[in-house]
Order: C-alpha cells, then structure tokens, then sequence
C-alpha cells in the first residue's frame, strides 16, 4: 500500500503554500519605513520641557532635568484636619488588612 500523490493534489498543495505565503508577507512593514535599530541609534537634538512642553536645547533640557532632580522635596501644605483624615484612613486600611470583617 504505497502512498500515491497525484498531480492535483501536489499542485493543490503548492497554490496552499503560495497563498500563506502572501499572507505573511502583509504584515511586514512598508519598504520605506526606517527600522527601528536605525531609529535607536539617532541621537534626539531637540527636547521639551516635562514642565511646560516648551522647545529646549539639549543643554537645557539637561539643566532643568538637574534642577528638578535637586529641588526641594515637595512637602504640600494641608490642613490639620485634612492631615488627620489621612492619617485615620490608612490607620483604618492597615487594619482592614489583618481583620477585613472589621469597619465595613
């Protein structure tokens, strides 16, 4: 019993293939399109400012990305109550974490 292709079925078999084959070829990105490793080795020479969104030159930009990174801990100003809330919801979050049952 001797397995008997016939000319059909491998041409079949072939316009299968090429089909596939054509299918994959969509999803390639178009011939003009830069590829991305080339896009990873371009160095950036404008930039904007994460503040304002405002054009900076890179000498700028490394200055203020500086100025930011070594300013003043942002401390906001809220009120006593204000304080006291927060204070009580995570007070009341930490216990709800070892007795969740507790302050439905």
């Amino acid at each position: 019993m001797g397995l008997r292709l016939s000319a059909t079925s491998i041409l079949g078999s072939i316009v299968c293939l090429f089909a596939l084959a054509t299918e994959f070829a969509y999803a390639l990105p178009p011939a003009e399109d830069t590829p991305e490793e080339i896009l990873r080795t371009e160095i950036i020479t404008e930039a904007r400012s994460p503040v304002d969104g405002k054009s900076l030159t890179p000498a700028q930009y490394a200055e203020l990305q500086a100025q930011l990174e070594a300013g003043p801990p942002i401390d906001p100003k809220l009120s006593p109550q204000v304080r006291r809330t927060i204070t009580l919801l995570r007070l009341r979050q930490f216990i709800r974490t070892f007795f969740p049952f507790l302050l439905r």
